[in-house]
């Protein structure tokens, strides 16, 4: 392993996402005093409300002194961000800058999050080292250019940082949505008896969030600044993936059907994981299938849940049960122990 030291403060920004929320419980059970902040509205002890667009209010989370900063926050997914591609440029790059000059006003050190989106379709295996990064969408852009930002200001101004490439996290208690990742999509449609159509010929690793924020907190502690895939060494395809998700929950394998690969797509994401080995010290302790079964079983209970609750005689019930806001709640609290009301954001 790498040269470490041992932080014992940590600001976590984008605390309220579906990484930082974990990170957030992960760090406070191993000992570290932590600093939350997000752009959504919370009112509790150790929590800033911030924009990092507008690093002002996130002056006092920097005067509280962290040993380091957990950058999660950003404008996230490929088709929100070319949508919103003024706000994407913005916050993935200005906001970044905001946050870099105040780690290096408070001697913080970064954890930067990037994506595997930066390697684009060109790259047959994701090495930090070998591969030529030729992103396909905005999303990818953005944090590929937020990376070579921080290594400038790491090689000119002395900011110390280390640069993660997340490949495929994945949560039992994530956001559900269409413009989240695919392990989520597919068991929340096929728990419900929705057809899903999958990529034909794309694969994928996944890394389920308790192993993940295991090897973000250890990139923490790294001393030199370098940039790592945190992924699973397990590859499957999209193909096999649906159909392990439709067998953990029964139901009909017919609703898993094939399509065309869309533009902007990288069809397999193949991560070279040696840095994560020998610079961490991280191997993953939680298999696919036993991830596919944690996922499974909570949209399984969510939709008998809200079968029950739609056939209630009471309207506003039935209207509750039927609104995507009803599972994201539930997820909610349970990530935080039970606050109810916690929200999430959407995290690359």
């Amino acid at each position: 392993m790498a040269s470490q030291t041992q932080p014992t403060r940590a600001l976590v920004i984008g605390s309220e996402g579906n990484i930082g929320s974990r990170l957030v419980v992960h760090l406070r059970s191993i000992g570290y005093e932590v600093m939350e902040a997000d752009i959504l509205p919370r009112w509790r002890p150790g929590f800033v409300m911030a924009d990092m667009n507008h690093p002002l209010d996130l002056l006092p989370a920097f005067d509280w002194g962290p040993d380091v900063v957990f950058l999660c926050a950003a404008l996230v997914g490929r088709m929100t961000s070319e949508q919103a591609g003024s706000l994407a440029i913005t916050t993935n790059l200005g906001g970044i800058n905001n946050v870099i000059q105040l780690c290096k006003r408070s001697g913080s050190r970064l954890v930067f999050f990037s994506t595997s989106e930066v390697y684009g379709p060109e790259c047959t295996v994701l090495d930090e080292a070998e591969s030529h990064p030729r992103p396909a969408n905005r999303y990818g852009l953005t944090k590929l250019l937020g990376e070579h930002l921080v290594e400038y200001e790491v090689r000119v101004h002395g900011l110390k940082a280390v640069v993660v490439r997340p490949c495929m996290f994945y949560d039992e208690l994530e956001t559900v949505g269409e413009h989240r990742s695919a392990m989520i999509r597919f068991a929340s449609n096929l728990a419900r008896g929705r057809p899903i159509e999958v990529h034909r010929g794309a694969a994928r690793s996944w890394l389920h969030i308790l192993d993940a924020v295991r090897a973000i907190e250890a990139a923490g502690r790294l001393e030199q600044y370098t940039v790592i895939n945190i992924g699973h060494p397990e590859v499957v395809t999209m193909t096999d993936l649906a159909h392990r998700i439709a067998r953990a929950l029964g139901v009909d394998p017919g609703l898993v059907s094939e399509g065309p690969l869309p533009p902007g797509i990288t069809p397999v994401k193949r991560p070279t994981l040696e840095r994560q080995t020998r610079l961490l010290g991280f191997t993953p302790a939680i298999g696919l299938d036993e991830g596919i079964a944690r996922v499974c079983a909570v949209q399984a209970r969510l939709a008998a849940d809200e079968a029950a609750l739609a056939g209630s005689d009471d309207d506003a019930v039935a209207r509750a049960a039927a609104s995507p806001r009803y599972a994201a709640s539930l997820s909610e609290g349970a990530k935080r122990g039970g606050q109810a009301g916690d929200g999430l954001r959407s995290d690359g």
